[in-house]
């Protein structure tokens, strides 16, 4: 239950009964005083791009991991114990190379997988 109190300066706040402290002028409901860094924003005063930041890092993960699946789908067309697979090993590549493709485009990553390519090509 809240109560309103007078703070002793002639504005009255309401008072929260967990805390015992009433809430002055300037904080809302859900707005907690000395948060944020003394900035004015939330969690520090981080700017944009933080999102955007980690989201595009998980669509890197992601091309890498596809890339690793190409890879394995790769070495596992030349060994012998999938020979008689081969035709849906071989498939697969394909389906998975038009991902990449698809994905790469889609995500504008022309230059981060140039350089990918350019680095697995050297090993």
């Amino acid at each position: 239950m809240k109560d309103r109190r007078n703070d002793g300066r002639g504005r009255e706040g309401v008072l929260n009964e967990r805390s015992g402290r009433s809430r002055g002028e300037g904080e809302r409901h859900g707005e907690r005083p000395g948060r944020g860094g003394g900035q004015g924003k939330p969690f520090g005063g981080r700017g944009g791009g933080g999102a955007q930041t980690f989201r595009r890092g998980r669509v890197l993960l992601f091309l890498e991991q596809m890339q690793n699946h190409r890879t394995t789908l790769a070495r596992q067309l030349t060994q012998e114990e999938f020979e008689h697979i081969r035709p849906v090993i071989s498939g697969e590549l394909k389906a998975m190379d038009q991902v990449i493709d698809e994905y790469i485009h889609l995500f504008e990553l022309e230059e981060e997988h140039a350089s990918n390519t350019k680095d697995l090509e050297s090993d």
